[in-house]
Order: structure tokens, then sequence, then C-alpha cells
């Protein structure tokens, strides 16, 4: 919950253009950088939803890698499976509108902590458990990830600008409620 007061103000400030770079003459490149942005229609919100979503989405990636290798539960495996090929998709999907958006190559976001961000120390942490504890641990990780993710596409469908990427959220709401729906209520 802390971690919503910070999209607000990367929102906010995607939306009154200004720059949290520290850079000296921010006005400038903070105009230029949001000027082919604004022209596509995309919004404050839209900005940094995609790029929340691309910097979640490529974190859990080595997660979902690493499940097929180390689980013998049928089930973990499918969830593992069925996240990774709507997240790969998602990402392409997303990495098209970072481009349209004219987003800059570095993203914020990447590596922030926040609720349901798959953390390095995540998969080093996993990586050392065995039998049900490393699954009941990526099941937590992705339900985390996938609660999150539900989170902000409905603030993205809710606040965004843009219909591309106020689509994807739609769909990114959908697969995380197909998704959630095929972990047992017992699961962690």
């Amino acid at each position: 919950m802390k971690y919503i007061p910070r999209l607000l103000l990367v929102a906010t400030l995607g939306l009154t253009g200004c720059s949290a770079t520290g850079s000296g003459d921010a006005a400038t490149p903070t105009a230029n950088a949001s000027a082919p942005a604004q022209a596509a229609g995309f919004g404050g919100t839209d900005l940094a939803w995609i790029e929340i979503n691309i910097a979640m989405n490529e974190e859990l990636l080595p997660l979902l890698d690493l499940t097929p290798k180390h689980t013998q539960d049928p089930a973990t495996l499918a969830l593992a499976l069925q996240v990774k090929s709507f997240t790969e998709a998602e990402l392409n999907v997303l990495r098209q509108l970072h481009t349209l958006a004219g987003l800059p190559a570095e993203n914020p976001h990447k590596g922030m902590p926040m609720p349901g961000m798959v953390t390095p120390e995540d998969i080093t942490g996993v990586q050392q458990l065995v039998g049900a504890a490393f699954d009941q641990t990526v099941t937590k990780l992705i339900r985390a990830h996938l609660v999150q993710g539900q989170s902000l596409a409905r603030s993205e469908d809710k606040s965004g600008a843009e219909a591309r990427t106020r689509d994807l959220a739609l769909q990114i709401l959908r697969t995380r409620e197909v998704a959630l729906s095929a972990i047992p209520s017992s699961s962690p």
C-alpha cells in the first residue's frame, strides 16, 4: 500500500511535465521527451503504467524460467508456464507502447522494490529451495505479482488516456483473474 503514493507521484509528475531526473535544466529535456508521448495521446498514468509493467514482467521472467527446472509439481509447472506465456506476449505489446510513447531506454522502475516485484534476492532464495518449499514460494511470488498486476491495471483502466494502453490493461485484468483462479485458495 505504501507504494501507491509513489505511483500517484509518478503519474502526477508525468501529467505536469515535471522532471525527477535532477538535471540542472529539467525544462528542456522534459518538454522534448514528453512531446511525442503527448502527441500520441499518452498521459502520465499511461507512461508510468507502461514502465512499471515492463519492469515487473522482466523481473518475473527469471523465476518463470527457473520453475520448470526445479519443480516436480504439475500445478506449479502449469501455473509458471501459463504466466510465462501471457507475460511474454504482454511484454511485446508493452515494449511497442514504450516506443510509441517515446519513453527513454532507461526504466526508472527497474529494480524498484514494490509489491509484486520479484527481486534478484527472491530468485537466489528460491534456487536454494526444493520440493514443497520451492513450489509454495514460487506460487506465493507469482500470486503477489498477479495481484499487483491487477491493481495496477485497474488504475490504468480508470485513469489512463491512451486507448491501446487501456485495452492492454483490460486484457491483463482478464489474464490475472484466470491465472489467480487456478491457484488453490489454500496456497500461500
